[in-house]
């Protein structure tokens, strides 16, 4: 890791971004296996992110994952830029361009995903943009652990939905700016996108995610332990990474 610490960090990366997708489409991608999927070209928008080829969702994590270094800076001072622009890498090609970038507005629907029975509705713009903005104001001030802290970045934007499509990549990729840039995770070497699935996999993931929804003191706990695991299993992942590389 010493030597090689850069690759680490990109092959982290890309596995990265595939787990995302396959969290954001409910779709079995395999992080190793199907990386290919990053640069497989893709049809334009489609009506229904269900009819998108599972390369449309893939690219677009991978060019919001390939931009997360360049916006560990910007994440500090502007939350909310970072999430619009990781909003419009991910999602382009899927929605329409008027909604990039752009929480959502009165008449905006969510589109349908694989955690909406688990989830329920999704909360309304006005209460999104209410509870972003506190977000935001919280980030500015909290001293509480980097973990807790991204827990709570992802947890609040997985259940608010605050865009029509991709909620979960712009979720999953704040978290590990907030990793990175509160020093639990400097270098971005953990693979917890992946972590999330060692938890009883996507259907594990959106029950802890709808325990957090809840905001029950227990279901946010839930959440948080939820999350700890993922970082942990992510970090046994990033450990993975080194010894193929030591082969």
């Amino acid at each position: 890791m010493r030597r090689r610490s850069e690759v680490v960090s990109r092959e982290s990366l890309l596995r990265g971004a595939v787990a995302a997708a396959a969290l954001e489409t409910g779709a079995d991608l395999s992080p190793t296996a199907d990386q290919d999927l990053l640069t497989t070209e893709a049809p334009g928008p489609a009506a229904d992110p269900r009819d998108a080829p599972q390369a449309t969702a893939v690219r677009g994590a991978g060019r919001a994952y390939g931009e997360l270094g360049s916006l560990r800076d910007t994440w500090t001072r502007s939350p909310s830029q970072v999430l619009a622009r990781l909003h419009l890498l991910a999602a382009r090609g899927i929605v329409d361009e008027d909604r990039l970038a752009r929480p959502r507005v009165a008449g905006d629907l969510v589109r349908e995903g694989p955690y909406d029975e688990m989830l329920g509705p999704a909360p309304g713009p006005l209460d999104v943009h209410a509870r972003l903005d506190a977000l935001i104001t919280v980030l500015a001030v909290t001293r509480a652990p980097a973990l807790v802290v991204a827990a709570v970045v992802h947890g609040e934007i997985a259940t608010l939905r605050p865009f029509v499509w991709g909620n979960q990549v712009v979720a999953l990729a704040a978290q590990r700016l907030v990793l990175a840039e509160r020093g639990l995770d400097p270098r971005s070497h953990a693979v917890v996108e992946v972590g999330h699935l060692h938890d009883g996999g996507a259907t594990g993931y959106g029950a802890a995610l709808a325990a957090y929804g809840s905001g029950r003191p227990d279901g946010v706990a839930v959440w948080v332990r939820h999350c700890g695991a993922a970082v942990e299993a992510g970090a046994a992942d990033g450990i993975a990474i080194c010894e193929a590389l030591g082969r």
